[in-house]
């Protein structure tokens, strides 16, 4: 029976958890009325999840189209069939890989850096002196977070997908004799599909990024505003953020794809 009641008590920690989640994202929403008063602290925000980052994921995401376009373009070869190695570096980075490897590498670094601020308040009472003061904590603290990195994580993937395109031309060109411009003739033409005047593929990563962002910021924030114990339950509070962060990306991003490709097509 203990083993029964032990797994019965995670289950009913980890639903009260996602209803607290869900109810501060729609909390969040209803604090966008406030945006005009806390501007400043939305760029501070934008500035903190998107141009500190910006480094780490042009790394890695340079890598990974090299890595991509290496790993596909040495199958492709045996069968003959490397020249569209362009075609599979594209439509891969817009629609999956960008998004992916920005909404891990926020996870990791914005997210758990979320956590741990209002974390760190949470256990120090600074949050509930904010409610002392009839000063809403979602309005003040945790709204200008979500719409910060809503709007920095899209202007992340972009990049992600432009410098892991280029990575994997110097792939392409120097072990499998793909010319550069060849190969850009072949990035082009898989992102020719146009909807709203970009490329269908590029939409799907743009608006995997923006809900990747939100579920990042509201996990983060939730995560830290719940934290209790001290020190050691903020440092709970950060891994279960990235934890949950980066098992709500890939979850998230089989759904967005699902209904791309079988509903919008």
């Amino acid at each position: 029976m203990s083993m029964v009641s032990d797994v019965g008590a995670f289950m009913r920690h980890q639903v009260e958890g996602a209803g607290w989640t869900v109810a501060l994202l729609l909390r969040s929403f209803t604090a966008l009325v406030a945006v005009p008063r806390r501007l400043r602290f939305i760029l501070d925000q934008m500035f903190v999840t998107g141009v500190r980052p910006l480094p780490v994921t042009l790394f890695v995401a340079v890598f990974a189209g090299m890595i991509l376009s290496l790993q596909t373009g040495i199958g492709l070869r045996n069968t003959g069939a490397h020249t569209v190695i362009g075609n599979i570096i594209a439509l891969s980075m817009c629609r999956e890989m960008g998004p992916f490897i920005t909404a891990v590498i926020l996870a990791a670094t914005v997210g758990s850096r979320m956590a741990a601020e209002l974390g760190t308040m949470s256990v120090s009472d600074e949050i509930t002196a904010l409610e002392v003061m009839s000063i809403d904590p979602v309005r003040f603290l945790v709204m200008p977070r979500v719409v910060g990195l809503a709007l920095m994580c899209p202007v992340l993937t972009v990049f992600a997908n432009a410098v892991g395109i280029l990575g994997g031309s110097i792939v392409a060109e120097v072990h499998l004799d793909i010319s550069f411009s060849f190969y850009m003739n072949s990035v082009r033409e898989s992102l020719t599909e146009q909807t709203f005047m970009l490329p269908k593929d590029i939409w799907v990563g743009i608006v995997k990024a923006v809900v990747f962002g939100i579920a990042i910021a509201v996990v983060g924030c939730s995560s830290g505003l719940r934290a209790s114990g001290g020190a050691l339950g903020v440092g709970q509070a950060v891994q279960s953020a990235v934890r949950n962060s980066i098992l709500l990306i890939i979850v998230l991003g089989y759904i967005i794809t699902w209904f791309f490709f079988y509903f919008l097509v």
